[in-house]
């Protein structure tokens, strides 16, 4: 199980819209094994999680570990993860959520949550943002060496520099 590709997909799984099958059929691109699973449940149930998961993100944002690390801790008792050991070979030994008997909803929501809570031990929850670019409101991972990521993309980065732009020479402008 690669975490930190387990907890991007998280984030774009907490971007994405979850209104119908179509829209989770969409989402599971690349995932063609799942799209016959794909139930009405399961994008009701990912409905809410994507409502339990956001104050996660935020809490990231905010550079506040305490409530990152209650609210994972949360969702992981409400919503259990049993992690197995899988392999292709003897070499290739990795973690995978389990799936026998799991909905698509669990087990998208048990990989995003070991993921994230893999991601949080190992590099910090202030990797966890929402985007600075107003009126945007979506959620990513930052995997920049520097930790220094603000934006969900690279359209929000440079729709905020162009603004900061524009008001700087307004300013400018107005004050000659």
């Amino acid at each position: 199980m690669d975490f930190l590709r387990y907890a991007e997909a998280a984030a774009a799984l907490l971007n994405a819209d979850m209104a119908d099958v179509d829209d989770l059929v969409a989402y599971l691109h690349g995932r063609e094994w799942l799209h016959d699973r794909a139930a009405d449940r399961d994008c009701m149930l990912l409905r809410k999680f994507q409502r339990e998961l956001r104050p996660v993100f935020e809490a990231g944002s905010a550079e506040d570990t305490a409530a990152v690390v209650e609210r994972l801790n949360d969702l992981m008792s409400r919503h259990p993860v049993t992690p197995r050991i899988s392999g292709h070979d003897d070499h290739d030994l990795h973690l995978h959520v389990a799936t026998d008997n799991a909905s698509v909803a669990e087990l998208l929501i048990g990989e995003s949550l070991l993921g994230l809570s893999t991601l949080v031990c190992d590099l910090g929850p202030d990797r966890l943002g929402v985007c600075a670019a107003p009126p945007c409101t979506a959620v990513f991972v930052d995997t920049s060496p520097n930790r220094s990521r603000r934006y969900c993309s690279e359209r929000c980065s440079s729709r905020a520099n162009v603004a900061a732009f524009r008001a700087r020479q307004k300013a400018v402008a107005t004050s000659a």
